[in-house]
């Protein structure tokens, strides 16, 4: 359990209260505080999910709800979070058959009660203790959404692969070309969005088409986004990363098909 003791330390620290500006999208919070909503997909995550959800449950966030969605895990995943994780999580969904990640984001998300919801990944790549710097253009009424970039800031990264960085970038690249953003990372988990702008998105990807779906719904929607840095600690294939080449295509297939044709 050492790593989730390093993700949690500081949870003295919480996060300051901001009242939300009033969009054509969301209302201002009629309570002090925002809630959050983290949104978790898992599949096949039996060595880190419960690690994980007790990160994020010590994040330095005052109201703060959990909703996993189990993708129909065969590894184990399902009784972990029956026996271990039901107590800490606010709310499980178990998805009948494996359908991808953002399917189980769009169950994730109609579920969430919160004013602001941030995804997580179930892998102990991103930190929970991220939270207060993702959470903070969107608190202080000056974002609708926030990404969460691994190349900007001074935050620390685990060395990996070269050809994944560059087919990032590409895609980053190609993105931007549609969508006249200057992203940084768009492959990246953490994103956080005003819950009911998200909501409101007709999004339809059900793998990893996602990222380039909902980043180019924002866009169209002239939504105020913002970028920040954060740490990241990847993982290898041997450890479970699940992201492939197929993937990138799919990618590249969202961003046109997203952009060109919506």
């Amino acid at each position: 359990m050492a790593a989730s003791q390093d993700m949690t330390k500081g949870n003295e620290t919480r996060l300051p209260v901001w009242t939300a500006r009033k969009n054509q999208f969301c209302k201002a919070s009629s309570v002090d505080s925002m809630k959050v909503s983290v949104v978790i997909p898992c599949f096949n995550e039996q060595a880190t999910i419960e690690k994980i959800v007790r990160a994020v449950r010590g994040a330095p966030v005052d109201d703060l709800e959990i909703i996993v969605i189990d993708d129909a895990s065969t590894d184990g995943t399902t009784a972990v979070l029956k026996e271990k994780i039901s107590s800490v999580a606010n709310q499980i969904i178990y998805q009948p058959r494996n359908r991808g990640k953002g399917a189980a984001l769009r169950a994730g998300f109609a579920a969430a009660t919160g004013d602001v919801i941030v995804v997580q990944d179930a892998d102990l790549e991103y930190n929970p203790t991220d939270y207060p710097v993702l959470l903070e253009p969107i608190f202080s009424g000056k974002a609708d959404a926030v990404f969460g970039s691994r190349f900007m800031g001074g935050h620390p990264h685990r060395v990996l692969y070269f050809w994944h960085m560059v087919g990032n970038r590409f895609l980053t690249l190609l993105s931007n070309m549609f969508t006249n953003l200057n992203l940084t990372d768009l492959e990246t988990c953490y994103k956080a969005f005003r819950a009911p702008l998200v909501k409101k998105l007709d999004l339809r990807e059900n793998r990893f088409g996602f990222e380039p779906e909902v980043t180019a719904k924002l866009a169209r929607a002239k939504c105020r986004i913002y970028e920040v840095g954060i740490s990241y600690n990847g993982r290898t294939y041997k450890e479970g990363k699940k992201v492939n080449w197929k993937d990138g295509v799919r990618t590249i297939y969202a961003i046109l098909r997203y952009n060109l044709f919506p």
